[in-house]
């Protein structure tokens, strides 16, 4: 079973970085009034931010990272590990992103430094490699940066795939803390299915070539070429509402917690039908299950730390325990379901580039 209990480890502070431009779903040219209106309320996304072609994931999440780090008052050599989550890094398929950070953060060369490119699951994923890391107390404070420019990844004339992202980077800082509460992580894979969210061309399996530029009509108002992410909707939306919910019961049903016992349920900002199916399947208080699709749209890994911020932000910071249930899902296809106890978490408030 792919589940960890993880000790000794806190979540000192989180902070969000996103472009300044806003765009409206009409702006973006690939529906009309009427299908722009459909999209913003059946989806929910109703603007997203968009950065210029030069504006990279690493850029968003260096901003998160400086500003976090300033006002935590750490020392930058103080800091062991870096861990860089994202599908769109600087380079591929070298170097790693992460040993680029390392250098423009200006942290120590003692710091050990990751890659790990897991998408909508990807804050999980970090806090569980980074914690275990951490809870021996071999190192002491990692920094997590969590971000994605997404929508480049695909074809900007794909009207299933365009609307649906923004881009965002996020830094977490943990702390090695024997007083701390215990982390809860659970991790499920389902390989067979990895086709619903993939790019086709690109990789060493289907390498880049002339047909991967060329486009194809797959009606509706999908085009792409093979060198673009694809997304069959149909599937991820059976596969969101389905897995991820009974994952999240039986890890309740494991350690005899009741989820009326959280203090919020964070879910992964996809789309707003699949939030609301979840919310309804786990029979939950909508008061407890903050937003801000509406505003941001997709983040990707980024999505949970964004939630933190910009909506339950002042909880946080107090020094009462918050305790968060937190659901994600995406690429693999993969899905996780995370209990994160916070308390007096450094929070600056959202950062614009």
């Amino acid at each position: 079973m792919a589940r960890w209990i993880i000790k000794n480890v806190r979540v000192a502070g989180v902070s969000l970085s996103v472009p300044k431009h806003k765009t409206k779903t009409i702006e973006l040219g690939l529906l009309n009034e009427e299908e722009s209106k459909l999209f913003d309320e059946t989806v929910g996304i109703k603007e997203r931010r968009l950065g210029n072609a030069s504006l990279c994931a690493s850029d968003l999440c260096q901003a998160a990272a400086e500003k976090l780090i300033a006002e935590l008052g750490w020392a930058k050599e103080s800091i062991d590990m870096l861990v860089f989550e994202s599908v769109t890094g600087d380079y591929f398929p070298t170097p790693p992103t992460s040993c680029l950070l390392q250098d423009r953060l200006g942290l120590s060369q003692q710091c050990f430094c990751l890659d790990i490119p897991m998408g909508c699951c990807g804050t999980m994923y970090a806090i569980n490699v980074a914690g275990n890391m951490l809870s021996s107390g071999n190192i002491h404070r990692a920094i997590l940066l969590i971000g994605d420019t997404a929508l480049r990844m695909g074809s900007m004339k794909d009207k299933s795939r365009v609307p649906l992202f923004g881009d965002g980077g996020s830094a977490i800082a943990l702390e090695y803390d024997t007083t701390s509460e215990d982390i809860i992580i659970d991790f499920n894979t389902l390989g067979s299915e990895s086709a619903a969210l993939m790019t086709p061309h690109g990789g060493f399996r289907h390498p880049i070539s002339e047909q991967s530029f060329d486009y194809t009509d797959f009606g509706n108002g999908i085009i792409r070429r093979p060198k673009d992410t694809m997304i069959d909707g149909m599937s991820v939306f059976t596969f969101a509402i389905s897995r991820p919910p009974k994952s999240i019961e039986q890890l309740l049903k494991d350690f005899d917690i009741n989820i009326q016992d959280f203090d919020y349920v964070l879910i992964h900002q996809a789309n707003k039908m699949i939030v609301n199916r979840i919310v309804k399947k786990l029979k939950l208080s909508i008061e407890k299950v903050p937003y801000n699709l509406e505003e941001f749209g997709n983040l990707g890994g980024a999505s949970i730390p964004s939630l933190m911020v910009t909506r339950i932000a002042d909880t946080l910071r107090s020094s009462q325990t918050t305790h968060l249930l937190c659901s994600s899902f995406g690429l693999g296809l993969s899905w996780s379901t995370m209990i994160l106890p916070c308390h007096d978490v450094i929070i600056p408030t959202l950062i614009e580039i």
